[in-house]
C-alpha cells in the first residue's frame, strides 16, 4: 500500500465567495461585517487562552470561524450569532486536538467573557481561576445553551462540507528559518528575536480584514512573515529570490507583505471605533445596532 502523503495545503475561498456574503445580502454593511468578524476572532482568541489551548488550536478555530461566514452560501451574522459560532469553532477544533474541551467548559468560559463590561474582551482574567466547570452557566440554562452549541457545531460542519482541516503556517515558518540558516538551535540572541517576530506577524494576520488565512496557502504566509521579520530585525537572507524555493512568486509575496503590514493598522482602527461600546456579537445586539444606524441615516 502506498504511503499517504500529508498535504500542507488548505482549501481556499474563491473570488465569487469574496465578492459578497450572506450577512451583506441580509443588509449588514461591509464595514460593520468586518468589525463583527474581527470581534468574533478576538473573542475566539480570548476563549482559547482561558481554556489553556495551544495557539495552534486557537488559530485553527479562528480560521473555521472566518470560513463559516464567507460567501453568499455561508452563515449570516443576522442568523448565526458570532458568539455562538466562535464557541462552536473552539469546541470543534479542541475535539480533534490533544486537549478536547467539554461543552460545559466552553460555555462557562464564553459566559464569563461576555459578562465582562468592557468594549474589548480581555484575553487573560484571573477571576476565572483554574476551575473551568465553575457555575458561570446556571444549571437551568445550561441544557439550552448546550443545545445551541451542538446545533451551531452541526451548522458549521454542514456549511464547510465537514472540511475542518486547517494547516497553520507557524511551524512551517520556523522550518523555513532553519532551512535558510538564520535560526540557531536552540534560538539565541538575534535568531530568537527573528523567530518571535515571525510568529507575531502570523498571529496578527489571523485578524486580517483581507482574510489572508482564507486566500493564501500556509507556505506563502510563512514566507511573507519570514521576509518581513528578517527586514525588521536586520537579518540578512540569501541574495537570490529565495522565496521561489518555497513555491512563492514575487507578486504573491509583495501582496502578502502589504497585507501583513496593514493588519496592525486595521486592529488599531477597530479598537478606536469600538472604544466606548462593544461590537455586536449576538443577533439581538446586531439588530439593535442596525436599527440605530437606520435611525441616524433618517435623521440626517
Amino acid at each position: 500500500m502506498a504511503a499517504e502523503i500529508y498535504s500542507i495545503a488548505n482549501p481556499l475561498v474563491t473570488i465569487e465567495q469574496l465578492s459578497t456574503s450572506s450577512s451583506q445580502l441580509d443588509g449588514v454593511p461591509a464595514d460593520l461585517e468586518a468589525s463583527i468578524r474581527y470581534a468574533g476572532a478576538k473573542l475566539t482568541q480570548a476563549a482559547g487562552i482561558q481554556l489553556r489551548l495551544p495557539q495552534e488550536v486557537i488559530a485553527q478555530a479562528i480560521v473555521i470561524f472566518m470560513r463559516f461566514y464567507v460567501g453568499p452560501e455561508g452563515g449570516s451574522f443576522l442568523i448565526n450569532s458570532a458568539k455562538d459560532v466562535s464557541a462552536a469553532a473552539i469546541y470543534i477544533t479542541s475535539k480533534i486536538s490533544a486537549e478536547p474541551q467539554s461543552a460545559r467548559s466552553v460555555l462557562n468560559v464564553y459566559a464569563h467573557l461576555l459578562s465582562i463590561k468592557s468594549s474589548d474582551v480581555p484575553e487573560r482574567d484571573s477571576k476565572l481561576g483554574s476551575d473551568l466547570n465553575a457555575r458561570f452557566v446556571l444549571e437551568g440554562s445550561y441544557q439550552s445553551e448546550r443545545l445551541i452549541l451542538l446545533q451551531t457545531e452541526a451548522k458549521i460542519l454542514r456549511c464547510l462540507g465537514f472540511e475542518t482541516k486547517v494547516i497553520i503556517p507557524h511551524h512551517l515558518a520556523l522550518t523555513y528559518l532553519q532551512t535558510l540558516g538564520t535560526l540557531a538551535v536552540p534560538p539565541i540572541g538575534q535568531s530568537t528575536a527573528l523567530a518571535r517576530r515571525t510568529i507575531g506577524y502570523l498571529n496578527t494576520a489571523l485578524f486580517s480584514s483581507q482574510l489572508l488565512y482564507l486566500t493564501h496557502q500556509p507556505s506563502s504566509l510563512a514566507v511573507a512573515a519570514v521576509y518581513l521579520a528578517a527586514r525588521e530585525v536586520g537579518v540578512k537572507l540569501p541574495g537570490n529570490e529565495w522565496w521561489e524555493v518555497f513555491d512563492v512568486d514575487r507578486e504573491e509575496l509583495g501582496f502578502l507583505v502589504v497585507g501583513l503590514r496593514s493588519c496592525e493598522g486595521f486592529i488599531e482602527s477597530e479598537k478606536e471605533k469600538w472604544a466606548e461600546h462593544r461590537c455586536p456579537l449576538t443577533v439581538e445586539d446586531l439588530e439593535e445596532t442596525l436599527s440605530r444606524l437606520d435611525t441616524n441615516v433618517a435623521e440626517r
